[in-house]
């Protein structure tokens, strides 16, 4: 297949890079110092599945890629619209977008930009962050994708991404109703990016004291209410078995949101607690505690707060 990378980080590295690795034709958008050291040494994977060097094709105009038939979308959720209007050449003639985001607006997000018959629905599972320039790092042991149509329309390019993962050992699902996956890993991810990043600490300290473990849960049965008011099929035992979940993963994790917050970065929040919020206020729902975070977070979401930049220097 002709697959383009939007966004060559943790996910978009990893997974294009495997998918490079298993020969097929996968070409990587990047900037800065990432896309110098793609060009001149090529890409390296370093995985408790198995390292890899390989050379790629990398561009930080997506244009040059020429048509894809599958454009893996990757970029942090306040590119989403910008990034959709640079790869419209990619999908002008056909092929689709996959957005492996946070969240659960890409599909419309993306779809307003490029056309609803362009965009499916997908979600990634990986620990994985570049480690330097030309290097992801993978730093746990599930790599996984989950994806599907929003259109009958996509079903072919779905069936055909999902064998070139399978032919590139990546593990796979095309999954019935995208729209549940994509809620499912929303109420996990809000639950921990909401909790580690407004008390700048990792989940086994949120897992283990009883007023954090409130919080946590608490965001996620919000997130549960908010989804089941939208008309997803979501499972009467999820938040539980949510909670069970992220009781299995590592002390020391941390949502990449806290580690935007503690270097000063921009924030993902509009689009986690703050969409939370926002759309359990149109539903006529509560969400207090995501709405909550939201307001402690919104003054870092474009980055350091000028005041608080000035303390610094």
């Amino acid at each position: 297949m002709r697959i383009a990378v939007m966004g060559a980080g943790g996910v978009g590295g990893y997974f294009g890079g495997r998918l490079a690795q298993a020969g097929h034709e996968v070409g990587f958008v990047a900037r800065g110092k990432h896309l110098e050291a793609l060009r001149s040494k090529g890409l390296t994977l370093k995985s408790p599945l198995g390292d890899a060097n390989l050379k790629v094709t990398a561009t930080e105009n997506p244009a040059e890629l020429g048509a894809a038939d599958v454009v893996l979308f990757a970029v942090k959720l306040w590119d989403t619209e910008a990034a959709a209007e640079r790869i419209r050449p990619l999908v002008e003639i056909g092929g689709v977008v996959i957005p492996f985001q946070n969240g659960v607006e890409s599909i419309e997000r993306i779809g307003k930009v490029l056309g609803p018959e362009r965009v499916m629905g997908g979600a990634a599972y990986i620990a994985a962050r570049i480690g330097e320039p030309g290097t992801v790092v993978q730093t746990g042991p599930i790599a996984r994708l989950r994806f599907g149509v929003t259109q009958p329309s996509q079903r072919k390019a779905a069936e055909a991404f999902l064998a070139a993962c399978q032919g590139a050992k990546i593990e796979a699902e095309l999954a019935p109703d995208i729209e549940k996956v994509l809620w499912e890993k929303f109420v996990l991810l809000v639950a921990v990016s909401a909790t580690t990043a407004i008390t700048r600490k990792t989940l086994g300290v949120v897992r283990t004291d009883p007023d954090l473990r409130w919080l946590l849960e608490t965001v996620m049965r919000e997130v549960w209410t908010l989804g089941r008011k939208r008309g997803v099929a979501l499972a009467d035992d999820l938040v539980a078995k949510t909670l069970s979940q992220a009781d299995t993963f590592t002390p020391d994790m941390r949502a990449s949101m806290a580690a935007d917050l503690e270097a000063g970065g921009k924030l993902e929040a509009p689009w986690l607690s703050g969409a939370v919020a926002r759309m359990a206020q149109q539903a006529g729902t509560d969400a207090t505690a995501n709405r909550t975070v939201y307001a402690s977070l919104k003054p870092y979401v474009d980055g350091v707060c000028p005041h608080l930049q000035k303390a610094r220097t």
